[in-house]
């Protein structure tokens, strides 16, 4: 039972990390792809672009009308096609970034890198860690909420109940009644009175 609950901790982590890792295949040219046609401006197309070590960069394009020569910044720069670094001619060539900074592509086909078929890739070195540029805003203090009608504050200390009185405390005197013991008799008849009428006029109102 252990070793299955290993197996399935490494089995979720390693999807995880798959996951989060996951390369992103850039299509250069997007629709129109790798071609000297409709004035395709791959300059623009890459400062729109936010490339990552372990991308894909894929060229797409009619086999044997173009091709691709990765190559250095001055056969760039130049259009140089003699010593490239590497060379692709599959209409469909994706090459992986493996490493930062810059890499260099043109089309080796004479005059489509002068025509604008060329394509400077820039890879940013990441930080395994970054600081967030701002500290979060400490949250605005919020009022003590008052305590509910049902619960004693905590500052306060609970009240007493009826049954939990203190020895050496006098008992609180009951109002004195007349002489005679009226007052206290004539103000019981007249809470009972209350009630009886308040019943009474519920009982009517149902009928």
């Amino acid at each position: 039972m252990a070793m299955g609950m290993k197996g399935l901790l490494v089995l979720t982590l390693g999807l995880a990390m798959a996951t989060s890792s996951s390369a992103v295949i850039y299509k250069v040219g997007d629709t129109s792809g790798w071609t000297i046609l409709g004035n395709i401006n791959y300059t623009d197309w890459t400062t729109k672009k936010n490339f990552k070590v372990g991308d894909i960069i894929e060229f797409k394009y009619p086999q044997g009308i173009h091709n691709v020569l990765e190559v250095n910044k001055a056969d760039y720069d130049s259009c140089t096609n003699t010593t490239p670094i590497a060379t692709h001619t599959s209409g469909d060539d994706k090459i992986a970034i493996k490493r930062p900074g810059h890499r260099f592509f043109i089309c080796g086909v004479p005059g489509h890198c002068a025509a604008g078929q060329k394509l400077n890739i820039r890879v940013l070195k990441q930080k395994s860690s970054e600081a967030p540029s701002k500290a979060p805003a400490p949250a605005p203090a919020r009022p003590a909420a008052s305590p509910s009608p049902s619960e004693p504050s905590a500052a306060s200390p609970p009240a007493a109940s009826a049954t939990d009185s203190t020895p050496d405390a006098p008992a609180t005197a009951a109002p004195a009644p007349n002489a005679n013991g009226a007052g206290g008799l004539a103000g019981y008849r007249a809470a009972v009175l209350a009630v009886a009428l308040a019943a009474a006029a519920s009982v009517a109102m149902l009928q």
